[in-house]
């Protein structure tokens, strides 16, 4: 599985990135929406993992942009605060949500549960 992972703190973008690799992953760290959007448009990813509050384009913006090209698209959504509203506005049905600070057995479960999904036959 293809994982994106976009977070603007380098030390938690290099410590989650670890600790989301291996278990047949793929991880891409990077800094920026924008960089994730270049990145996302030479092959798109299985799974994108982002902070909401991101200097420039929000993250919440970047899935709107990745959910135009495929509703489909599995997303989870980083933040401090809750974000159930913010969900439903994007619509997708693959969205979920990290409230921060939220532990490794959390990230885990949610990231196994779309290699699950990604994995079973439809």
């Amino acid at each position: 599985m293809r994982v994106l992972y976009v977070e603007d703190n380098d030390q938690l973008r290099e410590s989650i990135t670890l600790l989301l690799q291996g278990d047949d992953r793929e991880v891409s760290p990077c800094a920026s929406a924008e960089e994730a959007l270049e990145l996302d448009a030479l092959k798109p990813f299985d799974l994108v993992i982002t902070d909401v509050s991101l200097p420039g384009i929000s993250g919440l913006e970047l899935s709107a942009r990745l959910l135009g090209a495929d509703v489909t698209r599995w997303i989870v959504l980083c933040s401090g605060y809750q974000l159930d509203e913010h969900i439903r506005d994007l619509g997708g049905p693959n969205i979920r949500a990290l409230v921060k600070p939220f532990g490794i057995d959390e990230l885990e479960s949610t990231v196994k549960s779309v290699q699950d999904a990604l994995s079973s036959p439809h």
